[in-house]
């Protein structure tokens, strides 16, 4: 693609998706800022309470799991967004249709997320794929025959960069991965949230973020302060000041270029599904990779025209998403 998903005036860039890929958007909702709001907003699901877990990490850290265990010797590991959690509408929409499918399901929360604040200065990011591993080798530790991951935006990353950086010593039970809307690329992804047009999305996860970057501020005054915090508009400006120093980046462009799946898909060694919208908001032209030097022989990328950021909405009986429907048509194949 040779343009941003979706420009300054909105106009979408498009690329032809392959049939599997064939989403066909609710006529009131071929948008890819409806898509992006409309479920945060109105989506419930209804699922049955998990099993909470804690575990710790190798720095005295811990990470909070939920579960959704039915006897099933196979598991899908379920990676959350910038900002969101393990109880948000869209892990439980997939989380509903992976156990109707016969799979169990792992849910987890990445530091300082699901309403539990984490112990270490550092918090989370797009790379920080030793927390995942962390979460994978607790799962197949479990005995499961066969482990599949699924992420959504920052998780999708997180999924990809983490089956990169494994390569050729990829676990043999971990099966594939589905992800959706994946800012593969974050240094564009960056400069795509700075623009005007998206003052609305970047305010609310520099909102969010605020308080808990004011309780480590408080915890930990020698290494992080909230001086001129309101002053932050963008990604360029937290990342420099806060994700980069605390996670051992240089700047924040060596954290987005170490951090960006974008390099690492070619690494992949399992099949493994992007499926991001031509409209979607967030992402760059570069998220959308279609050469095979680029992807590498597992990646496949589908582009549906509408979507938007982790929408895919669909009026369904059982009120599965379409989303939610193709990651278990991919994932079922894998399965054996």
């Amino acid at each position: 693609m040779s343009e941003s998903a979706v420009s300054d005036s909105d106009e979408t860039a498009f690329t032809e998706p392959s049939p599997v890929a064939s989403y066909r958007a609710p006529l009131w909702l071929r948008s890819g800022h409806a898509q992006s709001i409309w479920p945060s907003l109105f989506r419930r699901v209804a699922l049955r309470d998990p099993l909470v877990e804690s575990i710790p990490t190798p720095d005295d850290d811990e990470l909070w799991l939920d579960w959704y265990r039915q006897g099933s010797d196979r598991l899908v590991v379920i990676s959350h967004g910038l900002e969101g959690h393990s109880r948000r509408p869209y892990v439980l929409g997939l989380a509903r249709a992976l156990l109707s499918e016969g799979w169990d399901v792992l849910a987890w929360n990445f530091r300082s997320c699901g309403g539990v604040m984490n112990h270490q200065p550092r918090f989370y990011h797009s790379g920080a794929t030793g927390d995942l591993g962390v979460v994978v080798r607790h799962g197949l530790a479990q005995g499961y025959g066969a482990v599949a991951l699924a992420g959504f935006s920052m998780g999708g990353n997180l999924t990809l960069q983490y089956l990169g950086e494994q390569g050729e010593q990829v676990d043999s039970r971990i099966a594939g991965a589905v992800t959706f809307s994946v800012p593969c690329d974050l240094a564009g992804g960056a400069d795509v949230l700075a623009r005007p047009s998206r003052r609305l999305y970047m305010s609310r996860f520099i909102n969010d973020l605020k308080p808990k970057m004011a309780e480590k501020a408080q915890r930990f005054p020698d290494q992080i302060s909230m001086d001129g915090y309101d002053d932050i508009r963008n990604f360029h400006q937290f990342d420099e000041r806060y994700t980069a120093p605390l996670h051992g980046f240089e700047s924040a462009r060596d954290y987005w270029c170490r951090a960006s799946s974008l390099y690492r898909l070619k690494h992949i060694r399992v099949p493994a599904l992007v499926v991001n919208a031509a409209d979607d908001p967030f992402l760059s032209a570069d998220c959308f990779p279609t050469s095979r030097e680029v992807l590498g022989p597992f990646t496949a990328l589908e582009v549906p025209r509408h979507g938007g950021h982790v929408g895919f909405v669909q009026h369904h009986r059982d009120g599965w998403y379409w989303s939610e429907q193709r990651a278990v048509d991919f994932l079922r194949p894998l399965a054996d």
